[in-house]
């Protein structure tokens, strides 16, 4: 919620939505964009691991991406937040959610809805299960496959081990699963409401209804488990902490500009199939020097980010984020922010004669 002073203060964001990622004075946006900002700076060529393992770089990961982006975080999404139990919007943090989204909640209302987005949620399962029951083309004669081990895998090994689609599922069905019992909301709502009022998903997610589901849902939890546990968690009452890690944040190399040509050319971005339309972004007012607003095309569009551009992209928009009423900037110092162009509008801010605005 906001005001969220870490974003606002030392980065001019008034971003309102997480996750946010930053790698050095880089600052990421947005799951969809962190992946491949991940992905990009630390390669498989270099001894990471791969959010697209084995040959799913090359074969699937347009599918991989677009399961994430455009299944997961929507409609799956929508169904399972409609499950968080109705005592969380009675309180402070349901004020600010209708805020966000732009019009009032009736808790009342939300309550009786459950049972229509569990039978939604009940709908989402079903297009899934066969994922996880029918078998995979290898051998010969029908049914003569494997079952698939994770969500791409095209042989039922599954050696290479979970892509970024099973990692977007299990999360979303993770979260729905705690925050439909109420697990977290006590926390959640800043002590608004207690844990544990809620119906949860049993009813429709379980092993008799959805075998394949429930059994690749616990084996991406196993996988998970196995892995090392590299998180530094800072809470966010460690005032101390934080300080410390926002100087080191503040110690590193600021963006390399010689000239002012550099300001705009220089710019790390993700590589995409295709460069930059310059022509046809020019035609709607998006070219570097411009100022600009950024703001998701969902929820949260009255809270924009504005700046100058710097970089565009078919995938992703970079600004120099601008100051906030009357303050100096970002106080960790010359930042970029790199939102994803899914899911978000990018427009230029017109003068009073209707040129293209410049910060």
């Amino acid at each position: 919620m906001l005001p969220r002073p870490i974003l606002k203060d030392n980065f001019s964001l008034t971003y309102r939505k997480i996750p946010v990622l930053a790698i050095g004075r880089e600052i990421y946006i947005d799951t969809s964009l962190i992946l491949e900002a991940l992905e990009h700076s630390f390669p498989p060529s270099q001894g990471y691991g791969s959010l697209y393992p084995g040959d799913l770089a090359t074969t699937y990961r347009p599918l991989i991406r677009g399961f994430a982006s455009y299944w997961t975080d929507r409609p799956l999404f929508r169904v399972t937040t409609g499950l968080i139990p109705a005592s969380v919007w009675r309180t402070h943090f349901g004020t600010d959610r209708a805020n966000l989204i732009g019009h009032q909640l009736d808790a009342e209302k939300l309550e009786r809805k459950v049972p229509q987005n569990l039978s939604g949620l009940d709908l989402q399962l079903s297009l899934l299960e066969p994922l996880f029951t029918t078998s995979t083309t290898a051998g010969s004669g029908s049914g003569s496959g494997k079952k698939k081990k994770w969500i791409f895998d095209d042989d039922g090994e599954g050696e290479s081990g979970p892509s970024a689609a099973d990692i977007a599922l299990w999360y979303q069905l993770d979260w729905g699963e705690k925050i439909s019992r109420g697990q977290g909301i006590e926390n959640l709502t800043g002590g608004g409401t207690p844990d544990g009022d809620g119906e949860g998903l049993g009813s429709v997610l379980n092993e008799e209804r959805y075998p394949g589901l429930v059994g690749w849902f616990e084996r991406v939890k196993s996988y998970f488990e196995g892995l090392p546990d590299t998180e530094t968690r800072i809470e966010k009452e460690d005032e101390g902490a934080i300080a410390e890690m926002m100087d080191r944040l503040k110690t590193a190399a600021p963006p390399s500009v010689s000239s002012i040509e550099d300001k705009y050319e220089r710019v790390p971005l993700i590589p995409t199939p295709a460069g930059p339309h310059t022509s046809l972004d020019g035609r709607n007012g998006l070219v570097p020097g411009a100022a600009v607003s950024v703001a998701p095309d969902d929820t949260g569009r009255d809270s924009p980010t504005i700046g100058t551009l710097l970089a565009i992209t078919p995938e992703e928009v970079v600004l120099e984020p601008g100051r906030i009423g009357d303050g100096n900037g970002p106080k960790a110092g010359p930042v970029r922010v790199h939102f994803p162009r899914v899911g978000f509008v990018v427009r230029p801010l017109a003068t009073p004669r209707g040129k293209t605005a410049r910060l």
